[in-house]
């Protein structure tokens, strides 16, 4: 994180007229509240424009902006619902699942990010701002590839399906002999044929179940039996090691301590380490993408609340000691 921490209370005059001079200097505002809150304050984007015409200004709901569902309470878990994610994740017996993380909120932040960096490329040719409006149900559906498509075509409803992808073999998690677990991803004639001779079984080429990409599919079970039988007998890193030097998609299913110890990590510094008054140190996920030129950087693990209040309001607004007293 990298973001500065203040405290302002915009429901008061003063704090209002605050929030509008740093309205000024920004680029963009960026919002998540309910869709009649700032324009109940007169603080809408038609409110900001006024004090900056070039204002982008960035709200993220889950309904969105407009529509009958708009004003309706939601957290990204009722997004992820009714955008079509959590139908599908989970094993077929079970219930719809969650994905583990908050990936409603998370897709709709990277749909908002790339809503400015549109919108930034766009003022520099008009130079007008805009309004971009980030909904959480619309950001899921988004990623839900042909689900709307297959359904409309076909009448087809995708369903859970657990670690497989339907038809598409071998393509899944296997067990091995110190009862770790590796995903094989070789459902391509060329890559599977290469697997075929890591296992030591080239007749699998030619044998009419497995030679087709079609084949596969409709044998998926079985051959999925046939892999976890030959990677139940290797220890996770020979099986990896074997499947390289094959040139075959792999991967050990990790965790938090995998990733500390894996040396590719280290070696890219996928995950910052920062210093932290409290924990000593704090580790979390590196910024992405790299870029060549203008690397990012993760330079402290965030903010106090109202830390940067001199620093903001005395140095960027130039209030004195006393103004900034008056409103803490």
């Amino acid at each position: 994180m990298s973001k500065k921490g203040i405290t302002l209370d915009y429901k008061k005059p003063k704090g209002k007229e605050i929030l509008l001079e740093l309205v000024k200097t920004a680029d963009i505002v960026v919002e998540n509240f309910r869709p009649t809150f700032l324009p109940e304050l007169n603080l809408s984007y038609e409110d900001l424009k006024k004090v900056n015409p070039n204002l982008i200004m960035t709200s993220i709901s889950n309904f969105g902006q407009t529509g009958p569902y708009s004003s309706r309470a939601g957290y990204g878990s009722i997004g992820e619902a009714m955008g079509g994610l959590r139908h599908i994740v989970g094993d077929p017996g079970s219930p719809p699942s969650r994905m583990g993380i908050s990936i409603g909120d998370s897709l709709a932040g990277i749909c908002a990010a790339f809503g400015c960096l549109v919108a930034l490329r766009e003022l520099s040719i008009s130079g007008r701002g805009q309004e971009i409006d980030s909904a959480i149900f619309e950001s899921v559906l988004a990623f839900t590839e042909s689900l709307v498509t297959e359904y409309q075509i076909t009448g087809f409803i995708r369903e859970r399906t657990g670690p497989i992808i339907p038809n598409v073999a071998p393509s899944n998690i296997y067990p091995t002999l110190d009862e770790k677990m590796v995903l094989i991803a070789a459902n391509q004639d060329t890559v599977f044929s290469r697997l075929a001779d890591a296992m030591g079984e080239p007749e699998l080429k030619s044998d009419d179940r497995f030679s087709t990409h079609t084949a596969r599919g409709k044998n998926q079970e079985l051959l999925d039996t046939m892999i976890a039988t030959w990677s139940s007998t290797l220890e996770s890193d020979r099986l990896i090691e074997l499947l390289e030097d094959h040139g075959v998609p792999t991967g050990k299913i990790y965790r938090a301590p995998e990733m500390f110890e894996d040396p590719h990590f280290q070696a890219r510094k996928s995950i910052a380490e920062l210093p932290s008054s409290k924990f000593g140190s704090i580790k979390m996920p590196n910024v992405v993408p790299k870029l060549s030129r203008t690397p990012g950087q993760v330079r402290w693990t965030g903010p106090a609340l109202g830390e940067h209040n001199d620093e903001i309001f005395h140095s960027l607004l130039g209030m004195s000691a006393s103004e900034v007293d008056a409103i803490q």
